[in-house]
């Protein structure tokens, strides 16, 4: 998938290729993005949940997510994710592919997965992997951190350089999280998970491939309800994203997801954690509301090692 180091033949198709490609690594959807992309279909989509800063003190818990994602209504494709988290560590993983009717016009799978340790009471992102197939043609992303700086960053095919794009310095790669880890909210604090102040959060990422900040402010709240799993409330919150680097500005993608207002990203709790982790999420498109929604949230509290030890 090249939906950031495109051939410049056909400008449309280069948006088409970034805003897919946006939804699925920032979300873990990775199949769906690669869906998106063979399809064509323009989704402009900034949506991701942000990690706050606080700590992640005795946080014992796991997420078991299935979502389908459909455009104007229809299914085009299908993804898991689990989230595992301990008091010292976390693991996140997920897979997908199309499904529906765009299994008639086109296929695509992928699978994305991030570890790392939670320091002090902070999540510190040590590995990221994300892999994204459409047809022949695969593209894995690599990046390994250390302290919230990138040490190391790798794209297989290696993309071809592109004097447009404003560069990546070493200076966008400190103080960054991967996209994955990006995508679990961590609410400060001892009182309600479900606060509204916990969407007023900014985060910066780092892609692999592009340097950016993503923000929440709160919307509403709303009941949600999973076919199997969580029923219950869930923050709804606005998403905004702002480029730092590694993108070409006069992109239209870029300009329209700048611009973007109303992105929303629906957020559930893990259980035995203060961790939100995303429920359901729609995006404005030309054809039609893009949606990423659970059908499966089940998610419990974990016995910390020291009890699992002593029985």
């Amino acid at each position: 998938m090249r939906a950031f180091n495109e051939p410049r033949a056909t400008g449309a198709r280069q948006d088409h290729l970034f805003v897919s490609t946006f939804i699925g690594r920032r979300f873990g959807s990775n199949a769906i993005a690669a869906m998106l992309e063979r399809s064509r279909v323009a989704v402009p989509a900034a949506a991701v949940v942000l990690v706050a800063s606080a700590g992640l003190a005795s946080a014992q818990g796991m997420l078991d997510a299935r979502y389908e994602a459909s455009l104007a209504g229809i299914e085009v494709g299908k993804g898991a994710w689990v989230i595992e988290l301990t008091d010292d560590q976390y693991s996140a993983s997920a897979t997908g592919a199309t499904s529906g009717v765009m299994q008639a016009f086109s296929s695509g799978h992928g699978s994305g997965e991030a570890q790392g340790r939670i320091v002090n009471g902070q999540l510190a992102p040590a590995n990221y992997t994300a892999s994204i197939t459409g047809g022949k043609k695969t593209e894995t992303i690599r990046i390994t951190l250390a302290n919230g700086n990138v040490k190391d960053s790798t794209i297989e095919p290696e993309p071809k350089p592109d004097d447009d794009r404003i560069p990546v310095t070493d200076a966008h790669r400190r103080g960054v999280f991967d996209p994955m880890t990006a995508s679990f909210l961590r609410v400060p604090g001892t009182g309600d998970v479900l606060s509204p102040d916990a969407c007023r959060i900014s985060t910066p990422i780092f892609d692999g491939r592009m340097r950016y900040d993503l923000t929440l402010d709160y919307k509403r709240t709303e009941m949600v309800k999973a076919d199997k799993g969580y029923r219950g409330p869930a923050l709804v919150c606005a998403v905004y994203f702002s480029p730092v680097s590694g993108y070409i500005p006069d992109r239209a993608a870029i300009k329209y997801l700048t611009k973007q207002r109303n992105m929303e990203v629906w957020l559930a709790p893990i259980a035995g954690t203060r961790v939100l982790a995303p429920f359901k999420l729609k995006i404005p498109t030309p054809l039609g509301n893009a949606v990423l929604e659970a059908t499966q949230f089940i998610t419990q509290a974990t016995p910390p090692k020291s009890a699992s030890r002593t029985q």
